[in-house]
């Protein structure tokens, strides 16, 4: 239980922190109130809405790379 604990941590950590920065540096440049669905229809979400969504899809895609990252070196596989 301990090597998976400190596997979660060693991808989870940097991805929160990875995210972060995406955060900002999309939101930099994209204004949430002018988003857009599939069909031209305006999103009807808050700002902090979309920030937090945004940031957990950030989150995920970061973790699940790290962890396929750590998956694909030689001797290590699934926790």
């Amino acid at each position: 239980m301990k090597r998976r604990m400190r596997l979660w941590m060693a991808v989870g950590w940097p991805a929160f922190l990875g995210a972060a920065v995406l955060e900002m540096l999309v939101f930099s440049v994209v204004d949430p109130g002018q988003l857009h669905g599939f069909g031209g229809v305006a999103l009807e979400l808050g700002a902090t809405t979309v920030y937090s969504l945004a940031f957990f899809v950030f989150w995920g895609l970061i973790a699940a790379v790290g962890l396929l990252s750590h998956w694909l070196q030689p001797g290590a596989g699934p926790p």
